[in-house]
């Protein structure tokens, strides 16, 4: 170890030289004097510890302790960690501490120049940091020997004497180099040796001692320290808990786990990075990102994703890992058009990844489906032959773009053509991923909306069979088509066994599945009862999480208190009880004032009231909200249909729009065909009654797409 003492330094330090014939030379300096290691090695080798320490002593000018722990680290320095540490053992070393602990606690004068006192103040530092140097080399030496839980010890005992020399912790810029970086290490050895001891509560201790004591780390020490413990909280399994009262500051944030404790830790090293106080470690952001993503938080992800310096990333790859973010948070269109800048022709438009990800985004808004399905359609060209995973991907999402892309089509055939390919598809990916839950589900939803209720019976019985029941979704498949097939007894049966299944919270859409089968057998005190349970059931979910609660990304149960408060207002308003219906629909609007079923169920209490203008007024602002808001397009040409026969274009353009948008729709082909038997069409009229009689007998009490 190569290094420049001055004549004033005290503190031996080793040289290597080379002589004239190549022969390294080593050397030890102190007092502005030197001597060769050659003779001390020899007596070393012969097992003279005393006579090896006495030359020193006599050659150097130096104590007992200094001249053993000069030595303690030549043979460390030489690879004998066992002989370095019988040095070390014959140290007392702790004494040689407390002797040192009072010159160097003392203040330093504020005077100019290099008084007597701060000279004595340089030599204790110097004296002190070969003692604590040596501690420092035995608990290497005892790491290096297996011996970890002594080593651990020994490093404890050199944070001790640091903490008791300096009361107040170390003073910037007041500390000798060397010192400092003896205590440096020693801070960030400590919690390593007890992980490798297996003693895990002692590790969080030191790692949180040394984040919370004055130890005056550099910004890279610190840094390591940080992402060591962060690292520790993530992958080690052992829960650390809170730190403990005597250091939480009244006010500060106290993390509750250890993913918001690792996460805390994550965003202070990234931060350093960003004001370039540390290099730039790409395994800090991928810890984060880990991190971040198990707790479902990636719109704050992309926060941090945005903040990296230009040239960190590449700018297609930042795009892809936003578009994820994004995606996850349920911000579909801004993940989208990162994507589409991902996918341009300059960038790399043949990215599997990224086109299988935009035509998942576009595969669940029918206005995007035709993008999606050209997206679905270069990814599967793009796939190599041994990517059969990534072609199924890519054919099961080629079949729900197309499915999608049938409900905007105009066209009957078309929508026939297209509907028939998405069938195709979502078989075609079966055979390729037999095992894949989820496209077992969407099979079983497409053939139920297309009226195939055996096969759409047969998914959802195999689904249920597949998870063993403990998937809600296949339950409500499994119901919706009884109810289709208008066996009520039998739903109403399979939505006990699954409430049987499910946890209490899980239990909101079976509720409402449940009270709409009341409904259907026209048990409305029974549906009522059920409806105020449900009431009861999302009132105590919301007390449960409290004021405070953090709404998670994506709302995954279909069932909240607003849609409670209007089914019973739908419900009460058909038995005529008008007082309760307008409670029930006040309550509604106060969670969501401007929605179009608030105004559907109004337009229906007023016109079960025979107020047909304000009717009227309801269903129209309804569609100003929502201008595809198919259930006032039915009922608006409903009311169009009594009006005359002038009124009677305008009705039959509303009720095929309104087909075009849902084909199923079985009260807008009742009357379209009215329309047409007015007007003296009687083979169209014909046709579409025949269509709204089908459809009635294959009629679920909600939507099948309710499921996915």
């Amino acid at each position: 170890m190569a290094s420049t003492v001055d004549e004033d330094d005290r503190e031996p330090a080793m040289e290597s030289g080379e002589a004239d014939d190549g022969i390294v030379v080593r050397e030890v300096c102190a007092n502005g004097i030197s001597i060769k290691t050659t003779e001390v090695e020899a007596k070393l080798d012969e097992g003279n510890i005393q006579e090896a320490e006495s030359s020193l002593r006599e050659g150097l000018s130096l104590n007992f302790e200094e001249a053993r722990a000069l030595l303690g680290k030549l043979e460390y320095q030489r690879g004998n960690v066992e002989g370095a540490l019988r040095v070390f053992d014959g140290i007392d070393l702790q004494a040689a501490i407390q002797r040192l602990q009072p010159c160097i606690a003392d203040k330093t004068p504020p005077k100019k120049g290099r008084s007597r006192s701060e000279s004595q103040h340089a030599v204790s530092q110097h004296a002190a940091n070969l003692v604590l140097e040596a501690i420092y080399l035995k608990v290497k030496s005892l790491q290096k020997l297996g011996r970890v839980t002594e080593a651990a010890d020994e490093c404890t005992s050199v944070l001790d004497a640091v903490e008791k020399i300096f009361h107040q912790g170390i003073p910037d810029g007041q500390v000798d180099s060397r010192l400092q970086d003896t205590v440096s290490q020693a801070v960030e050895l400590l919690p390593e040796l007890w992980k490798q001891a297996g003693c895990f509560q002692e590790a969080i201790s030191a790692y949180r001692r040394a984040l919370l004591s004055q130890w005056n780390l550099n910004n890279e020490s610190c840094a390591r320290i940080q992402k060591g413990f962060a690292v520790f909280l993530l992958y080690s399994g052992v829960e650390a808990g809170p730190p403990s009262l005597a250091v939480q500051l009244e006010g500060s944030y106290v993390p509750k786990n250890n993913l918001e404790e690792a996460i805390l830790l994550l965003m202070v090293l990234v931060k350093k990075c960003y004001l370039g106080k540390i290099k730039w470690d790409p395994s800090v952001m991928e810890h984060l990102i880990y991190a971040l993503s198990l707790c479902s938080q990636t719109s704050v992800l992309a926060k941090q994703l945005e903040e990296v310096m230009p040239g960190v990333y590449h700018r297609v790859d930042r795009w892809k890992s936003l578009a994820l973010c994004y995606c996850a948070a349920g911000q579909n269109k801004i993940a989208l058009n990162l994507l589409r800048k991902s996918l341009h022709k300059h960038e790399q438009p043949d990215d599997v990844a990224a086109l299988l990800l935009a035509a998942k985004i576009c595969s669940e808004d029918p206005y995007l489906a035709a993008e999606g399905v050209g997206y679905a359609q270069r990814a599967l060209s793009n796939c190599i032959e041994n990517e059969e995973h990534l072609k199924g991907v890519g054919l099961r999402l080629l079949g729900l773009c197309l499915g999608k892309q049938a409900k905007m089509s105009s066209s009957d055939f078309e929508r026939s053509r297209l509907q028939s390919e998405a069938l195709k598809s979502l078989e075609a990916a079966s055979g390729l991923e037999s095992n894949n839950l989820d496209l077992m589900l969407e099979l079983g939803v497409q053939y139920s909306e297309y009226r195939n209720l055996n096969a759409a019976l047969q998914y959802a019985k195999k689904f249920i069979d597949e998870t063993g029941g403990s998937v809600l979704k296949g339950w409500q498949l499994l119901a919706l088509v009884l109810s289709a097939q208008k066996r009520f007894s039998e739903a109403e049966v399979v939505t006990d066994a699954a409430m049987d299944e499910t946890t209490k919270w899980e239990q909101g859409p079976l509720l409402r599945l449940k009270a709409k089968l009341k409904v259907s057998q026209s048990l409305h005190m029974d549906a009522i009862e059920t409806y105020r349970y449900l009431l009861a059931l999302v009132q105590a979910q919301k007390k449960s999480f409290g004021p405070l609660r953090i709404v998670p990304q994506v709302e995954d149960d279909k069932v909240n208190e607003f849609e409670v408060w209007n089914g019973l207002a739908n419900l009460y308003s058909s038995l005529s009880h008008w007082k309760d219906a307008e409670i029930c629909l006040g309550k509604a609007r106060e969670l969501k004032e401007f929605s179009p079923e608030v105004l559907h169920t109004e337009g229906l209490m007023c016109e079960g009231r025979v107020k047909i203008q304000e009717a009227l007024a309801a269903y129209i602002n309804a569609l100003l909200l929502e201008p595809t808001y198919v259930p006032c397009k039915v009922l608006i040409g409903a009311l169009w249909s009594k009006a005359g026969p002038d009124a009677l274009p305008i009705a039959r353009s509303l009720l095929s729009d309104a087909l075009r948008l849902d084909p199923t729709n079985r009260k807008a082909w009742f009357y379209l065909g009215v329309i047409h038997r007015d007007e003296g069409r009687m083979a169209d009229a014909i046709d579409c009654f025949q269509a709204a009689a089908m459809l009635e007998e294959s009629d679920p009490i909600e939507s099948f797409s309710s499921v996915l």
